[in-house]
């Protein structure tokens, strides 16, 4: 057995295998233990990826849940559930753009780029560094590694960073009073560069910037890498999830940072477990886990939360393996 699933009180993979879900199976046999399987295509057949695939809209896009409440006019949320619906038809079904709806869905994004090279719309008119990375993040999975709009997007994100070389959203700072509707409309309010940075934004955009080869070697990217790694289990400097706790909350697809998404950063950087603050994090995972060999995700209780418990326990696994062998 794996040095990595012995280092653990109890070994997770007979639990996953069990699950009803035969896209995690197909994920834990490939990436946990190396059994060859189908050709990943065979997910795309799968009831639920097609399922959101008929909630597309011809635009590429999927349109936002309205759930009864009016939404701002100047927020366009269709940016939104477009990025939360490709993060489950990539992360979880492992579609590319061989695939017309994910080219579909590129060509709306890119239909979202500002001159500057920045998506726009889930904050109005002002900056969305954070979401605007994970989408980043999303388009090279998929295979847009190479594209005029992916690199412009990320050579803009390097053009964010504040003074300590991290990065804040811009209208974090900015008192609540002042968020008016004219404020969201308006232009964009450029970054106090001398503030600190945020974990919230940070973590978020690096996850673009390392996913793709050609920019996590820059040293600018190492470097913020390290300086999110230095704050873990630490309160963030801003008041969007600022808690401690929130270093502990897990979910899948990525979507917040916590220590699990820069514990993945960080393994891709080659940084090892001898790290004095990445052993910290492995041994939170191997000092808490359950006796059913899942972790606390901090979502609650159901199925879909029992589900999601699944998808993060593959991603636990998929890190404890990168760091422990």
């Amino acid at each position: 057995m794996s040095t990595w699933r012995t280092s653990l009180r109890y070994d997770p993979v007979p639990r996953l295998l069990n699950a009803p879900d035969p896209a995690l199976i197909f994920f834990v046999r490939r990436d946990v233990l190396d059994e060859p399987q189908p050709e990943f295509r065979s997910l795309w057949d799968l009831p639920e990826a097609q399922r959101l695939l008929a909630r597309q809209r011809q635009s590429g896009a999927w349109e936002y849940p309205k759930n009864g409440g009016a939404l701002q006019p100047y927020n366009n949320f269709a940016v939104l559930e477009t990025w939360r619906s490709l993060g489950i038809l990539i992360d979880m079904y492992a579609y590319d753009r061989s695939h017309p709806a994910i080219e579909r869905a590129a060509a709306y994004l890119y239909s979202c780029q500002s001159p500057q090279g920045d998506l726009r719309g889930i904050l109005g008119n002002q900056y969305m560094p954070y979401y605007h990375s994970a989408i980043m993040e999303l388009l090279v999975k998929a295979g847009f590694a190479d594209d005029r709009h992916v690199r412009r997007g990320l050579d803009w994100l390097l053009t964010m960073r504040q003074d300590d070389g991290g990065w804040i959203i811009p209208a974090q700072a900015l008192p609540a009073s002042k968020k008016t509707h004219r404020f969201w409309r308006g232009a964009p309010l450029p970054p106090d560069r001398a503030l600190p940075f945020s974990h919230l934004a940070t973590g978020m955009v690096l996850h673009g910037l390392v996913t793709h080869p050609g920019y996590r070697t820059r040293p600018e990217v190492r470097a913020a890498c390290m300086l999110l790694k230095s704050r873990m289990f630490e309160p963030d400097r801003y008041n969007d999830r600022r808690g401690r706790e929130y270093w502990l909350k897990f979910q899948y697809p990525f979507w917040w940072p916590n220590i699990l998404t820069v514990l993945e950063m960080v393994a891709r950087l080659g940084v090892t477990s001898h790290d004095s603050e990445v052993a910290k994090a492995l041994a939170w995972f191997l000092n808490n886990q359950r006796a059913d060999g899942l972790w606390d995700t901090g979502y609650g209780h159901g199925s879909r939360a029992a589900r999601m418990e699944c998808w993060v326990a593959l991603s636990i696994c998929r890190v404890l393996r990168a760091f422990l062998g």
